[in-house]
């Protein structure tokens, strides 16, 4: 590599010292880097239209892979020296005024020392003098330049073929939303340089969605925080969502209903998959069966909450297990384990409210292993039922048309009580009566009602 044309980034570690890093560095004049990456996305995107354009088996890109500096919070060669030593950009500083009360939180409070919503940052000063002296600082220049970096690479691959682009991104594993109780080695530390410093984590998210326009979204590597709270964050400005790394056991294949269901996922990607045979994949059953009602769900994410997802691990001893609960309209749902006389299973799935007003509404559960209680939010209500519930399959893929195959009855609802979705081998517990009766199609449709109090005359 030709170290002159393309100088590397330096690592700044204790007592100054400086280690060359594995990385070439943003903070070259001659933006010999930029134009070498611009040339080459722009001819593999020129080759991918001349080979796919007709086909579109390739439906997007992804710019980059898990961008940012490991192993310190910011470059420390003599041109990004230069840099963090002289004016924050103004383009910045009026950015993050104009928009500060739209900010990630995330953001706002690693700049809240430094400013109050009643007053600007100042102007002409230094990137430690403007933020202050920390590594979110650091993290905040190096985001910056890589969006900057990035933004002309992703539209020269875009002006040859104009297929959505995103860029990937290594979390944080030990933020508030961890979700894991692995060794910190295993995914890096809380700080920026333990994590890729400058990638769009939810720190400096709103900078990167500026900065590199191209990029239609940005995606979350999804493997060590929590689901929910992290999809949560990657709709930030209502962009997409797209997951293009995750788990792929169980543990990771179960929490994809609420990807798509609650927050409207493009797609979700288990890494490794391609080492697993189908009998041995647990995302193969979640698939099928999302392949199913695909066209009901992509319905469904038309219309914002109108659907949920859930999910249920196995059953850890001292770990409280909470409901999951959930408002349509004129009707509280409340998503718990499915019943049974043994051990409750883990389970999956989502709720769709497909239909209804005022005291009568339908939905559609999709999943296995849980179970749904209804109540009507109507203050006059006094009693609230299930008035049918019926196993469903899918007859027509393309346009989600549904066929009942069987009438369900009291022993599927604890005589009105709640609509069960059981596991395909629910523990009995020993019991001699399989009161709930294994899956089939993982289907139902539910309909509920609720029998208001009549209001009293005035005298």
């Amino acid at each position: 590599m030709d170290e002159d044309r393309f100088p590397r980034a330096q690592k700044r570690l204790a007592d100054g010292i400086l280690e060359t890093a594995d990385v070439i560095s943003l903070f070259d004049e001659r933006h010999e880097a930029n134009k070498a990456d611009q040339k080459a996305f722009e001819t593999f995107m020129s080759h991918l239209r001349d080979i796919d354009e007709h086909d579109n088996t390739v439906i997007m890109v992804q710019v980059e892979n898990e961008i940012g500096l490991l192993g310190s919070a910011r470059d420390g060669n003599e041109g990004a020296e230069k840099a963090f030593h002289a004016a924050v950009p103004e383009e910045l500083v009026q950015f993050l005024d104009d928009n500060w009360e739209t900010l990630h939180k995330d953001l706002r409070a690693n700049l809240s020392a430094v400013k109050s919503t009643s007053s600007s940052f100042q102007r002409g000063r230094s990137w430690e003098k403007t933020f202050g002296a920390s590594k979110k600082t650091d993290e905040l220049f190096m985001a910056y330049h890589y969006a900057k970096y990035v933004e002309p690479i992703a539209a020269a691959g875009k002006a040859a073929y104009n297929l959505p682009l995103y860029t990937n991104v290594w979390m944080n594993y030990v933020s508030e939303d961890a979700d894991n109780d692995f060794p910190t080695v295993a995914g890096g530390g809380g700080e920026p340089g333990d994590y890729p410093s400058g990638g769009a984590v939810s720190d400096v998210f709103d900078v990167w969605m500026h900065f590199a326009p191209s990029l239609d979204f940005i995606s979350p590597d999804l493997y060590l925080n929590d689901y929910a709270s992290t999809c949560l964050k990657y709709r930030h400005h209502n962009q997409p969502l797209f997951i293009p790394e995750q788990r792929r056991d169980e543990y990771g294949a179960r929490r994809i209903w609420t990807a798509y269901a609650s927050y409207q996922a493009l797609g979700v990607s288990p890494f490794g998959i391609d080492t697993l045979t189908p009998e041995t994949c647990a995302f193969t059953k979640h698939y099928k069966l999302l392949s199913e009602v695909s066209e009901i769900v992509l319905e469904a994410q038309r219309h914002p909450n109108s659907s949920f997802g859930f999910f249920f691990d196995e059953i850890v001893p001292g770990k409280v297990d909470k409901a999951q609960v959930f408002d349509f309209g004129q009707f509280e749902v409340r998503i718990e384990r499915c019943f049974v006389f043994g051990v409750p299973g883990p389970g999956a799935g989502m709720i769709i409210h497909s239909g209804g007003t005022g005291n009568r509404a339908k939905f559609l559960l999709v999943g296995w292993g849980f179970q749904a209680v209804f109540k009507s939010l109507n203050r006059r209500s006094h009693f609230t039922g299930i008035l049918g519930f019926k196993e469903k399959r899918v007859v027509d893929k393309a346009t989600g048309e549904l066929e009942t195959l069987r009438t369900l009855g009291g022993d599927e609802t604890r005589s009105g009580a709640f609509a069960m979705m059981p596991n395909e081998e629910p523990d009995y517990g020993g019991f001699p009566i399989c009161v709930t009766i294994p899956a089939r199609t993982m289907i139902a449709e539910v309909e509920v009602y609720s029998l208001e109090r009549k209001a009293v005359a005035s005298p």
